[in-house]
């Protein structure tokens, strides 16, 4: 079997499908952007919020209040504190294994999908110019069979460079947005998880220390 001919025929097909597989990528990375978008908008500054309300109650010994304020905020701060709140009457060594064992699941909820924009972010101008690379071997394979006879004929050829060339562009194009926005993303994912532990190493001294609570 003559591996050269059979990618030969396989390049003859162009670049079109690699462009229909870059388009799909790009609406798949705008829905992602558009969801990760308003999901970090409903959790800005739900955490930042908590902390006096929270240290107030828990200064108070009022477990019940300090349950209530967290009980329907979807911040991962929030969610980590519920979860130690069920265990409040620990020692410090367990309630602290409670917001280690919560702490990861809460971060893989803040970057889900992220990966699929990093993603298509470092390959997206990989696969344009495979596209590009696709269309020029149909090109000079045209160009090999028909020859060059006229200006017109040369003019086709050039136009198929041309064309060719569109798929590295899209690439390029798919891969910007979506590595800015990744980076983006990410720097507020440390700013969300950062306030998350603000929120849940206050719950953890005052539980530690006030009235309920048993140190190590």
């Amino acid at each position: 079997m003559d591996l050269t001919e059979k990618f030969l025929q396989f390049a003859l097909l162009g670049a079109n499908w690699v462009l229909w597989v870059l388009v799909l990528m790009s609406v798949a990375s705008v829905a992602i952007m558009i969801e990760r978008w308003l999901f970090y908008r409903g959790l800005a500054n739900q955490d930042a919020g908590l902390v006096k309300p929270l240290a107030d109650a828990l200064a108070d010994d009022d477990l019940d209040r300090a349950r209530s304020l967290v009980r329907s905020s979807p911040s991962p701060g929030a969610r980590m504190v519920h979860g130690l709140l069920e265990g409040a009457r620990r020692s410090t060594s367990a309630l602290r294994a409670r917001i280690d064992g919560a702490r990861p699941s809460e971060q893989i909820r803040l970057e889900r999908n992220l990966a699929f924009l990093g993603t298509v972010g470092a390959n997206a101008p990989f696969i344009g110019l495979f596209g590009t690379v696709l269309e020029i071997l149909r090109v000079f394979h045209l160009l090999g069979e028909q020859g060059v006879q006229t200006g017109e004929e040369a003019k086709e050829i050039m136009a198929g460079i041309s064309e060719a060339l569109v798929a590295t562009a899209i690439g390029l194009l798919v891969a910007i947005p979506a590595v800015i926005i990744y980076n983006t993303f990410q720097r507020r994912v440390k700013r969300l998880m950062s306030e998350a532990d603000g929120l849940t190493n206050l719950a953890l001294a005052q539980l530690s220390g006030g009235p309920g609570g048993k140190d190590d």
